[in-house]
């Protein structure tokens, strides 16, 4: 018999398509707003510059100071700057870092934001915030701060390097494999993130063939909007926290980070979440070791897969245990002390995650 469950899809517009940012001014008309602040990092300046460009006067300005998981200090000087312009929304051009900036300004002031994505890192489609303080990073969920309107083109990611495309479509494929095993997976849900972990594990390689395959970027963005639709929808699990532990505290690189982890935490979790590996088996075309799979995949790709590589100490791996462990959360396997730093010295040393036929 089917599981009951209860679905509800959050309240976002998507307009997807190669070159569709020329219709950006009218959404932003649509949306009643005047006069937005354009966000990005300083490394997408340039992109955030064009998009400001394409909105002509209806842009307040251009902030490129967004940082991988929002420093509180980064985020204080975007929402003082955004009451100094009397700008009455925000447009945040690149991934994570400035779609998470975007969200603290509408989590404080309230301003509506329109995303423009130029990664595949899905945080575009979800209601979670992050801020980092002193080397701790908190998250809530918060409606508020989910993006009114959300521009996929393809186009603007085509200059995003082949390892850079590589590890933000491994984090993205994080969000849906985690939403296979979620608590409050639904069928739609599950539908989503299989279909997204395909497209992704289909375009990736294509991509790092030939960054200017646009078929093949557009199929990339068509899995994050998926993947992100995924974590927008379900509780995210030990994976997740183990990220977010890592790169708050450590300052680790964020795609980078999920890259290296999500092999090692699927194969944690495998005997406990069989529908996922099924899902994840027809996904890959992976049996019966998906985890091993998305551990070559990456290897494949040239994306780093030891949490040394990233810069991290052995010596830390006391603290990220303590740390990952400490408040109880949602996850098909019991969380525990010894396992989880088993996890994550194999992750550190760059090791294949163990095989569910422990070979």
């Amino acid at each position: 018999m089917r599981p009951a469950f209860t679905y509800q899809a959050l309240p976002m517009r998507v307009v997807f398509g190669a070159g569709v940012l020329a219709k950006l001014p009218a959404e932003i008309d649509r949306l009643g707003l005047r006069r937005v602040l354009v966000l990005s990092s300083p490394e997408q300046r340039d992109t955030g510059r064009l998009v400001a460009d394409v909105l002509g006067d209806q842009t307040a300005g251009v902030l490129a100071e967004a940082r991988m998981h929002v420093p509180v200090e980064v985020a204080d000087r975007a929402r003082d700057l955004a009451a100094e312009l009397r700008a009455d929304g925000c447009v945040a051009v690149g991934g994570g870092s400035a779609v998470g900036l975007g969200k603290a300004i509408a989590l404080k002031h309230g301003l509506p934001l329109v995303a423009v994505p130029t990664t595949y890192a899905g945080s575009e489609m979800t209601p979670v915030w992050g801020l980092t303080e002193n080397g701790v990073k908190r998250t809530g969920r918060d409606e508020r701060v989910l993006p009114r309107t959300v521009v996929y083109d393809p186009e603007l990611t085509l200059t995003l390097p082949a390892e850079l495309s590589a590890t933000s479509g491994m984090n993205a494929m994080a969000h849906a494999v985690e939403g296979l095993y979620a608590p409050d997976a639904t069928p739609v849900v599950s539908l989503m993130a299989e279909e997204g972990v395909r497209a992704l594990a289909a375009a990736l390689p294509r991509i790092a063939a030939d960054g200017g395959h646009i078929d093949a970027r557009a199929e990339a963005q068509y899995g994050a909007w998926l993947c992100g639709a995924v974590l927008g929808a379900t509780t995210m699990s030990l994976h997740h926290k183990l990220c977010h532990t890592l790169g708050g505290t450590l300052d680790l690189p964020h795609a980078q980070t999920h890259t290296v982890i999500l092999p090692h935490s699927l194969a944690y979790n495998a005997g406990s979440a069989p529908r996922a590996i099924a899902a994840l088996f027809r996904a890959l075309d992976a049996s019966p070791d998906p985890s091993r799979a998305l551990w070559e995949l990456a290897g494949r790709l040239g994306a780093p897969r030891s949490l040394r590589a990233l810069g991290m100490a052995r010596e830390d791996i006391p603290r990220i245990v303590e740390l990952a462990i400490t408040n109880a959360y949602a996850n098909p396997r019991p969380v525990t002390a010894v396992a989880v730093e088993a996890l994550l010295r194999a992750a550190w040393a760059g090791e294949p995650p163990p095989s569910p036929l422990g070979g």
